[in-house]
């Protein structure tokens, strides 16, 4: 069982310890209640609330990325707003071609 460090995380070892926190609710569920299962029960909350702070942490960290990227983006476009069109208008172009020709 892992640690429960604030470390940073990828998301593929928050989706395992995701998938282990699941496994062992399950077998909990079977089991008949108990001392040992009621301990049990506090650690594996533990580990739950681990787990979802972790998560928080890492989707607050994507949308500030993707709020990063996308006022760097407006900026852009402010800037350059006549070669943003174009390049829009050539992408359109381009897909419509490509499209175009397969559906024939």
């Amino acid at each position: 069982m892992k640690t429960n460090d604030t470390h940073a995380q990828t998301p593929k070892e928050l989706l395992t310890d995701l998938r282990s926190l699941v496994s062992d609710a399950e077998k909990m569920a079977s089991e008949t209640i108990s001392e040992t299962t009621a301990e049990a029960i506090v650690a594996l909350r533990a580990r739950f609330d681990s787990a979802h702070a972790r998560l928080s942490e890492l989707g607050a960290c994507a949308k500030d990325k993707v709020v990063a990227g996308a006022k760097c983006t407006d900026q852009a476009i402010r800037a350059n707003p006549y070669q943003s069109l174009a390049i829009a208008a050539g992408a359109g172009l381009l897909l419509g071609v490509l499209l175009g020709r397969r559906t024939k």
